[in-house]
């Protein structure tokens, strides 16, 4: 809310599952110009649905919650163990779970990219298809080493990005073939934890032509982030920083940037 109020963030993605999520509908409701978008959820977390329904999903049989780490769950997906109608089912019912709450829906991304598998992505397209849901991130995107060449910490996640890369053409010919719209990709999945005001700006003044959404999470590195289990925590706040800034907002008005929202990409699509 935040980063929307008092900077450039437009769009927002809320977790069905997710123990804030009461609180989080509250807070949407009063910002009705941030478009809110489903994050689907997969693995790292507990289903909507009775573990029973999505057996294929969960860690174990005694399991109740997804497979963990992320690792697991691609090896799951890519050896074909992953029941596509049980994804389907899952991913219908947190996208519901927003729609009865009263939040409109805008689009979807997933819990660690996990859309960006074939096996995954089919499902949740048809899931999305039949909440009426238009559009998703598209979490390819320009893989330039010119910006994080000083940068030796995120060589590593540079190259992880490069290899997925191949599945690129596969995932815009699903969404066309669904009926879904998609920006031209996203920025600031490499720079994720280590987003600094220079890099930010650079990415800024590099834009491409087209639609493009930059991935973020801003946030307060504060006790209640103490009790999650992520790598992002002073990351957070810095991003939350950047967003804000006069200087930022400064730097995309002379690139020519213009903020819109997933709301406007949905409607300017039409």
């Amino acid at each position: 809310m935040e980063g929307h109020q008092r900077g450039v963030v437009t769009s927002a993605t809320l977790m069905a599952n997710g123990p804030a999520f009461l609180d989080a509908v509250q807070l949407s409701r009063s910002v009705p110009k941030l478009s809110v978008g489903c994050h689907i959820v997969l693995t790292d977390g507990p289903p909507l649905l009775d573990a029973s329904q999505v057996s294929t999903l969960v860690g174990g049989h005694h399991s109740v919650r997804f497979r963990d780490p992320l690792s697991k769950f691609v090896l799951a997906a890519v050896a074909g163990r992953l029941d596509q109608d049980q994804i389907e089912a899952e991913a219908q019912a947190q996208i519901r779970k927003l729609q009865a709450a009263g939040i409109l829906v805008s689009h979807f991304d997933s819990h660690k990219h996990t859309h960006l598998l074939p096996q995954v992505l089919r499902p949740i397209l048809r899931a999305a298809k039949a909440c009426g849901v238009r559009a998703v991130r598209n979490p390819f995107g320009p893989v330039r080493f010119g910006a994080i060449r000083n940068r030796p910490k995120l060589w590593k996640r540079f190259g992880e990005i490069k290899v997925l890369s191949f599945l690129a053409g596969k995932f815009r010919r699903a969404i066309e073939q669904a009926g879904l719209k998609a920006p031209d990709g996203t920025l600031g999945i490499v720079s994720t934890g280590a987003l600094d005001e220079n890099l930010f700006h650079s990415i800024l003044r590099s834009l491409p032509p087209g639609t493009w959404e930059f991935v973020c999470h801003p946030g307060y590195n504060d006790p209640e982030l103490q009790k999650v289990q992520t790598r992002l925590r002073e990351s957070r706040a810095q991003e939350l920083r950047i967003l804000t800034s006069q200087k930022s907002r400064e730097v995309a008005m002379e690139a020519g940037i213009e903020f819109i929202s997933y709301q406007d990409f949905v409607l300017d699509s039409a």
